[in-house]
């Protein structure tokens, strides 16, 4: 059976959370760079992800997009890492929970922020995160300690809660709130992040190199 792990990303995009993920999980993986314009809706990609965008993974005849999915699959996939509490773990609620609503309710409301989109008051029942000020108080809850969002072991909604909070506050978009800091300065500051991060800030220097050429 081929098992090869392959990862479809480019430097600067939502694949830098796989990239932490794969490097979390400890696998060897080819990756394929693809270029937003060109080979990222080309047919061959297209096939992987029709909806021509990054990250993806294929591992072996499995193909699973959307970065979320891609955190859970991989956990999963390789249970030795201990990247996700065990099936009939109480803790598997909150591992779903908070892993899920960052890729929800937090996704959707800081998204709606950047493009300038405000719900009424009166119709935020009809949106699923209500609010970005509910979601952010939300979210703080479940960083706000020593531990992580599900117990005290790291797991894969980790890497894409810690994600998620890291941009945000990097870009402008969620609040530097000092509990959100704390929380991803843990996170950031495992061998694993800085080699993720090491590995898409040279693949992304190599292309700005390339295209200055």
């Amino acid at each position: 059976m081929n098992d090869e792990l392959v990862f479809y990303t480019h430097p600067m995009s939502r694949g830098r959370i796989a990239r932490w993920m794969l490097e979390e999980v400890g696998q060897p993986y080819r990756t394929e760079v693809l270029d937003f314009a060109t080979t990222m809706k080309g047919p061959e990609y297209l096939a992987i992800n029709p909806m021509g965008k990054v990250p993806a993974i294929r591992h072996g005849d499995t193909v699973v997009t959307e970065s979320a999915a891609i955190c859970a699959y991989l956990a999963d996939a390789f249970p030795q890492a201990q990247l996700a509490p065990p099936p009939h773990s109480p803790l598997r609620g909150a591992y779903y929970r908070w892993l899920f609503f960052c890729a929800g309710p937090v996704e959707a409301a800081v998204t709606n922020q950047a493009l300038g989109i405000s719900v009424p008051e009166d119709r935020r029942r009809m949106v699923g995160y209500g609010s970005l000020a509910e979601v952010l108080d939300v979210l703080e809850t479940a960083v706000a300690g020593e531990g992580y969002v599900a117990g005290d072991g790291f797991t894969a909604a980790d890497v894409y809660v810690g994600s998620q909070l890291a941009w945000g506050m990097m870009f402008g978009t969620i609040e530097k709130r000092p509990a959100y800091q704390r929380y991803v300065q843990r996170l950031t500051s495992r061998p694993a992040a800085v080699r993720a991060q090491r590995i898409d800030d040279e693949l992304g220097a190599a292309i700005q190199a390339g295209k200055a050429g």
